[in-house]
């Protein structure tokens, strides 16, 4: 730990001084526009998902076309752009960077609503991704730059609750512009779509680029390939990306293809009712575990640093099952009661995962930190997750017929539940020593 008396200020020094300069309403201000922000990043990134049997009645595609657009289209290039958004991040203005960022992603959702073919709905998908992948990784150094360590995990866990709360208001739109399935499901692209250029406006002009907790005269900035590397030489790193990730490829599958299983497997279930109930629950009990993880990792680890991994590690141990039971449930009720219990206990990971992202890596690479965090998740969870669902569905439609292929599909999820629990508990076992290193250097 660098000499308090130093005439150099080290990043506890300048960490304290934001927080006099900052005011804790201002702190909260950005923080909480910061959530909107992400929670409109999960509005576009969902809608696909949700009006997936609109879609595929209306352009006549296939479950794995659907896979497609939900998936690999949108992630392949978020993930490629997100490293150089990053890398920039780490150099300049990341309010700016967000800002443009959020009216990009914002305006091809539009624009996904004029798309009369299928080619056209894949290429605004693509634009989605390119946009997307300039929200995260900066806000993370944000919100880093204006909470200390120790309040890093509760942070992200709020920022993160734009993940349930963009999903419920996905929903929500749903239901009320789909009107029981006889409106346009365009007009539900254009309608989330257009705020958020309007967002994008109010973040620009009410929020300045925080001092960040390093100087030029402290710590000299990195080139890309470095960076990289001192990241993947981290094991906690590692172990919390993957955990994360195998964990997630089960929830993003979830999240854009309950809509399609449910209108399946319970046809004679009220579509409207079923939007409303599963926005309820994602912006109740999936909002809940977000908010409760980062609560309980920070308390449990500042008695013990292996709380951060072992929590998640323990919930998906109940939601997991809880899942796979959902799926071969008769009553639809029951099935939802068990897929709520899954949104809860998997909420919890995020502020936990996306706090050691931070913590861990050295303050000059932390928006780097972020980003090569979203692209192993992303290519993982998001560009395999709702891909080879659909893929696996397709394949056993003519066997199995939809309604079984789907749920065979989604049943093998449990496999990836269980990668997410393993890694997480090797990782308890990594963490203190990560930890204390960085403390070392004064992350």
């Amino acid at each position: 730990m660098p000499n308090e008396s130093s005439s150099t200020p080290n990043s506890e020094t300048v960490s304290a001084t934001q927080s006099t300069t900052a005011s804790n309403g201002y702190r909260t201000y950005v923080l909480l526009l910061l959530t909107l922000v992400y929670a409109f990043n999960f509005i576009d990134r969902q809608i696909i998902g949700i009006l997936s049997p609109f879609i595929k009645a209306d352009l006549g595609l296939d479950d794995a076309q659907l896979g497609y657009l939900k998936g690999i289209y949108f992630a392949l290039l978020y993930t490629v752009c997100g490293l150089p958004i990053a890398w920039l991040a780490d150099r300049y203005n990341r309010v700016n960077i967000v800002s443009v960022s959020l009216a990009l992603w914002s305006g091809f959702t539009a624009l996904s609503g004029l798309a009369q073919n299928y080619t056209q709905l894949a290429l605004a998908r693509i634009g989605v991704g390119i946009g997307e992948a300039g929200g995260s990784p900066p806000s993370h150094s944000i919100i880093s730059d204006l909470y200390a360590k120790e309040e890093r995990a509760g942070a992200l866990a709020v920022y993160s609750l734009g993940i349930p709360f963009g999903i419920m208001a996905a929903f929500f739109a749903s239901a009320f512009f789909l009107q029981g399935g006889s409106a346009d499901w365009r007009m539900v692209m254009i309608s989330v779509g257009l705020p958020g250029v309007v967002l994008a406006l109010l973040l620009k002009f009410t929020v300045k680029e925080p001092q960040r907790t390093h100087t030029t005269s402290t710590v000299v900035q990195t080139s890309f390939k470095d960076s990289v590397k001192t990241l993947l030489s981290i094991p906690t790193w590692w172990g919390m990306c993957l955990g994360i990730s195998f964990a997630s490829f089960g929830n993003y599958a979830i999240s854009t293809w309950s809509i399609d299983f449910y209108s399946r497997a319970h046809s004679d279930f009220d579509i409207t009712t079923l939007l409303i109930v599963s926005g309820i629950i994602n912006g109740t009990a999936y909002a809940a575990g977000v908010w409760l993880g980062g609560v309980w990792a920070d308390k449990w680890g500042k008695r013990d640093k292996r709380g951060y991994a072992l929590l998640p590690a323990m919930m998906l141990v109940i939601g997991a099952p809880a899942f796979f039971f959902s799926l071969h449930v008769e009553n639809v009720w029951v099935s939802l009661g068990l897929l709520t219990v899954l949104l809860f206990t998997s909420g919890t990971y995020l502020g936990p995962c996306f706090a050691m992202a931070q913590t861990l890596a050295p303050l000059n690479i932390r928006a780097m930190s972020t980003a090569l965090f979203f692209f192993v998740l992303n290519i993982i969870a998001l560009g395999g997750g709702p891909t080879l669902v659909g893929i696996l569905s397709q394949s056993l439609i003519e066997s199995q017929g939809q309604t079984e292929a789907l749920r065979t599909s989604l049943s093998f999820l449990i496999i990836t539940y269980t990668m997410a629990i393993l890694a997480f508990l090797w990782t308890s076992k990594k963490i203190i020593n990560d930890w204390q290193k960085a403390e070392a250097r004064g992350s």
